[in-house]
């Protein structure tokens, strides 16, 4: 291979670099699972390699920013390839591009990139990508380690310091990864909510400004979410706290009150429904069939509010 800053030769065929991410995140809390992330990615034999681990969580709760950190503590250049529904093989690899002067070069992913340059690849909300795409790291995610892109027409072996994670999503608009690359995705580290005290130090490391009676409305307003098994995120409290605080700037002069400005801040950023976190918690549990009784006869004739239903 010949290297230069934005360049490298394979087999002949020069692939055009990406170039790393360069932002500093911070983590905070949940120290556990990042040592878990770093232990993944160690070698402790000759024959041994390391590990791509999946780590899952609901949207929102840091899992990029955990690999982010990761990836930083290792001072390796840090590439993250965001998956979509939509994306191919050579998306994943290596894309042509055809340049003014009518001649095609080839781009190298930010995964490939980081096979080529010794460094660490996220990507990004894994289970949004189809199987053909998945189907094209096979090798690379297993002690092969390579992949191969029919569109440059070349086998890519990995660098040995290149590491990979995955993130993934707990909800419902994704697809089944099929169970050969689950397999290969191991071990998987589960992210979990964060408690009172992290999460507050996670808005004031993101939002220093933020008016401290908000803050704690906010918190407390998370945290009882999380009890309830509501879908709230850290990252819903940013853009609560953002957009109240905006709120209460924009007329200095007739200020609104911090209670209704925060009421108005959840609804335009959650939904009317989060004005009420019991009530909505109750009906996730119904629609989920955690409450409903065996059906009756009465059931077929009569709603259950009906005063004429057998059981009112």
């Amino acid at each position: 291979m010949e290297y230069n800053s934005k360049t490298v030769t394979v087999e002949g065929v020069t692939l055009v670099l990406n170039q790393p991410d360069d932002s500093e995140p911070q983590w905070i809390g949940q120290d556990e699972i990042l040592r878990q992330i770093l232990a993944c990615w160690l070698v402790v034999s000759e024959k041994d390699f390391p590990l791509s681990p999946r780590i899952v969580g609901m949207p929102g709760i840091g899992k990029t920013t955990l690999g982010m950190v990761a990836a930083k503590s290792r001072k390796q250049p840090l590439y993250i390839f965001q998956c979509t529904s939509d994306t191919r093989p050579e998306d994943l690899l290596i894309t042509p591009v055809l340049a003014e002067s009518g001649k095609i070069s080839y781009h190298a992913s930010p995964l490939v990139t980081a096979m080529l340059q010794g460094g660490i690849c996220i990507l990004d909300e894994g289970n949004r990508m189809n199987e053909k795409s998945w189907a094209s790291l096979a090798p690379l995610l297993d002690h092969r380690r390579y992949v191969e892109s029919i569109i440059a027409g070349i086998k890519i072996q990995a660098h040995p310091e290149f590491r990979c994670c995955v993130t993934m999503n707990n909800d419902e608009s994704t697809f089944e990864i099929p169970d050969y690359i689950l397999s290969r995705l191991q071990p998987t580290l589960s992210l979990s909510m964060p408690s009172f005290k992290d999460e507050m130090a996670i808005l004031k490391y993101h939002l220093p400004f933020a008016d401290a009676e908000l803050l704690n409305m906010t918190v407390e307003f998370l945290q009882r979410s999380h009890q309830l098994d509501l879908d709230y995120s850290p990252r819903d409290g940013i853009h609560i706290l953002q957009y109240a605080l905006k709120r209460m700037s924009q007329d200095l002069e007739h200020p609104l009150s911090k209670d209704s400005v925060w009421r108005e801040s959840i609804e335009k950023v959650l939904g009317e429904e989060a004005l009420d976190l019991d009530s909505l918690a109750e009906r996730k549990r119904r629609a989920l069939g955690s409450e409903s009784l065996p059906m009756g006869l009465g059931d077929f004739f009569f709603n259950e509010d009906s005063p004429l239903h057998p059981d009112s």
